[in-house]
């Protein structure tokens, strides 16, 4: 999700741009307001992938929002206004082509519900959802994905995994308002990792007070655990201890940065001393195991190759790095 003013076009694309190249697949842009809404279609108009609309309250910005060429509409369908006012959103949606994500939260839980249930809890998500998912069938549109997102991650967990039972919609998880760059990257691991272990989830979002080209990273990093995508280089890396033939720690960090640029799967081993290293390197892309004597040992596809001086290390790696991408980039 972008956090620029959405009013301000320029600024609000380059970030969709720096999202989508780091692998977003669709972006969401906030619309509170009428020239919110009007900005949004140049957005629309100069984006290399789907944007979604995130709407509250107003209906009217739901449907200039689909007018201007917004993919889906985020919305709560029960805080829009009355059924005629829903209507007209499923109307502008139906005409546009736009399908619709309801966004339950925790956090902005109908009233009636928070004073039934005295606090946010699976039950209460549960009756909101079929409450909104009831609005829109009531209304013959069925072209709609739910989340039902919490900041705790029991909660959330509990939520989605209740939320199988009253629907077939499409899941958009996520564990929302998780907190700053570490600490939320944790809690969305696990969060987010246990609902897709469980199989449930068709689209996520990594909810952090960062940059949101790090939630993207972070989403990409969970995914790629999980073996259910696969993009850039994958750095399989020791902690490190007093055997180490190397500085694993300061290796790996300027790896990272130097391997940012490619975006094909593969996967490297740099491992400090042999007591793992020729194991793991069996399993990997290409690895570097460190030895004695200021050298170690190069691996390419499970194969032990050449010896290489740890000085001359870095550059060499990310050579043989970029020179496998052009090769699995011809296949």
């Amino acid at each position: 999700m972008t956090n620029t003013l959405t009013t301000n076009v320029s600024a609000t694309i380059n970030q969709i741009e720096s999202l989508a190249n780091e692998g977003a697949d669709l972006v969401r842009v906030s619309c509170p307001d009428e020239n919110s809404t009007k900005a949004l279609k140049e957005i629309c108009k100069h984006s290399k992938v789907p944007i979604i609309a995130d709407i509250h309250f107003h209906y009217k910005r739901a449907i200039e929002a689909a007018e201007a060429g917004a993919a889906c509409l985020r919305i709560n369908p029960g805080n829009i206004g009355n059924n005629e006012k829903i209507r007209e959103v499923i109307k502008a949606a139906k005409d546009f082509g736009c399908s619709i994500r309801i966004g339950i939260n925790a956090g902005s839980i109908e009233k009636d519900l928070l004073e039934k249930y005295r606090e946010p809890c699976p039950e209460a998500l549960l009756e909101s959802a079929k409450r909104n998912i009831g609005i829109l069938e009531d209304n013959d549109f069925f072209e709609f994905k739910i989340s039902v997102k919490a900041s705790d991650v029991f909660l959330a967990v509990a939520a989605y995994s209740d939320l199988v039972t009253i629907t077939d919609a499409p899941f958009h998880i996520g564990i929302t308002e998780a907190g700053s760059f570490f600490s939320g990257t944790v809690k969305s691991a696990i969060g987010l990792g246990n609902l897709l272990w469980a199989g449930l989830g068709d689209t996520v979002r990594v909810s952090l007070s960062a940059d949101p080209v790090e939630e993207v990273k972070a989403g990409y990093e969970i995914l790629k655990s999980l073996n259910l995508r696969h993009r850039g280089v994958q750095i399989i890396s020791c902690p490190s201890c007093a055997r180490q033939g190397f500085d694993v720690i300061k290796t790996v960090g300027i790896l990272e940065k130097k391997l940012e640029h490619i975006k094909t799967p593969i996967s490297l081993s740099i491992i400090g001393c042999v007591v793992n290293g020729p194991g793991e390197a069996l399993m990997t892309d290409l690895g570097f195991t460190g030895g004695g004597a200021g050298s170690g040992m190069i691996y390419r596809l499970g194969k032990t190759d050449h010896k290489l001086d740890n000085d001359k290390m870095i550059d060499h790696i990310v050579g043989l790095v970029e020179q496998r991408a052009k090769e699995l980039s011809k296949k």
